[in-house]
């Protein structure tokens, strides 16, 4: 425990943390969040859980947009996750392996690095993406591959804020090829809240309770056009709609799918929410963000983009090797979607392999224990005297 590597997988929405001698990661929610019911408190991370009555949470962000830009709130979590209450070790005189956005801001750096040695008195630091923390783990899964040095790969992370396509040829990414969409989690629940709001009941301020119904109900339709067809058969109609039955927070604490014939006690008593092409139109703005006004191109068509910005002998191994990470790659039929719509990108010869881990949320954070348990770790970090020495400039020197 006393030289343990922390490493730090700083999502926007979640961060997932843990030593490097440990097993699995907490995850927990990286802002802090206030309730109606509990006004004089505010719940930090995990401490959510010990709320009563979660409707109409409110939610204070470290992200903006997906850039670290709160910091307040970050430290604030952070003192959490660095306490008893969360992994129970402080981060003095250790090093840490800690995740920022693809092309972050200087100034973002500057200061995380600041926050790091000067307020946590951290002993070293790793700084890195979640991709490559990913195609690490990858490489470590991978029965064929022994080196970094010779992966060919792509990484589409579907996160909170963004979805990030990152092209890595021969271990190393190829920054003119990573293409990001302003497309997750976040705009997906958004738009969720506005469609139930228009059509059934107002739950523009329950993004936590929306956020649940989201990961219960919605999936991805492998042919979309003929989903909307729903409108013209009442069979169909029948097969996808589904009844949501709203917390109260009394009798039901978290939301569900009512199964029909088989009710449960006083069911009929609580509020319910028809749930019919919401399902499936939610998440097909990962593959067409234009239907809400977002002027970019979906997933598959920027994995192809992305392609160009590659040199053409390693097309064939990038496309054997995609490997989708994040919270919302979980969609049923996600992957079924995207490998035909990509199979009508690409040229005919070149095959089409995609790989989604047991687990993509935390996926990362096991790659960040292999590098920091890795024989070679030491030669990364970039030290307190590193610091002292050469500030922030020298880090971007290695």
């Amino acid at each position: 425990m006393a030289n343990a590597v922390v490493v730090l997988d700083n999502g926007a929405h979640t961060a997932k943390v843990g030593l490097a001698n440990q097993d699995e990661p907490q995850v927990v929610p990286n802002c802090i969040m206030k309730a109606k019911s509990e006004r004089r408190r505010a719940f930090v991370g995990n401490q959510i859980d010990e709320c009563r009555d979660t409707s109409a949470l409110y939610y204070i962000l470290a992200f903006q947009r997906g850039y670290l830009l709160n910091w307040d709130t970050q430290k604030t979590v952070w003192d959490y996750i660095f306490s008893k209450d969360g992994i129970g070790c402080t981060l003095e005189n250790r090093n840490i392996v800690i995740t920022e956005p693809q092309m972050n801001f200087q100034s973002v750096q500057e200061a995380m690095l600041e926050m790091l040695f000067e307020e946590y008195r951290v002993a070293g630091v790793y700084k890195t993406t979640a991709a490559d923390l990913a195609a690490f783990n990858y490489v470590a899964d991978s029965e064929e591959r022994t080196t970094m040095q010779s992966l060919n790969c792509i990484i589409i992370d579907v996160g909170y804020s963004f979805t990030h396509i990152v092209p890595f040829v021969l271990g190393r990414r190829v920054l003119e090829g990573i293409r990001r969409i302003d497309m997750g989690g976040k705009a997906l629940t958004n738009h969720l809240k506005e469609l139930i709001s228009y059509r059934h009941l107002n739950v523009m301020d329950e993004s936590h309770v929306v956020n649940q119904i989201k990961e219960d109900v919605c999936f991805v339709a492998e042919d979309f056009k003929q989903a909307m067809q729903v409108h013209y058969s009442e069979e169909k109609r029948r097969e996808i709609t589904v009844d949501y039955v709203l917390p109260d927070f009394t009798t039901v604490k978290r939301g569900y799918v009512r199964i029909p014939g088989k009710p449960r006690e006083d069911e009929e008593q609580q509020q319910m929410v028809p749930l019919c092409n919401e399902r499936f139109t939610v998440p097909e703005l990962l593959f067409n963000p234009s239907d809400i006004g977002v002027q970019q191109v979906g997933i598959p068509e920027a994995v192809a983009d992305c392609l160009k910005a590659c040199p053409w002998e390693a097309h064939r191994e990038l496309l054997l090797n995609i490997l989708i990470v994040g919270g919302s790659a979980q969609f049923p039929g996600f992957l079924p979607r995207l490998k035909q719509d990509l199979r009508a990108l690409v040229p005919d010869d070149l095959e089409v392999s995609l790989i989604c881990p047991e687990d993509p949320v935390r996926y990362a954070w096991y790659g960040g224990k292999e590098v920091a348990t890795s024989p070679n770790f030491d030669e990364f970090v970039y030290t307190h005297d590193d610091y002292d020495e050469y500030g922030f400039q020298g880090i971007n020197q290695r």
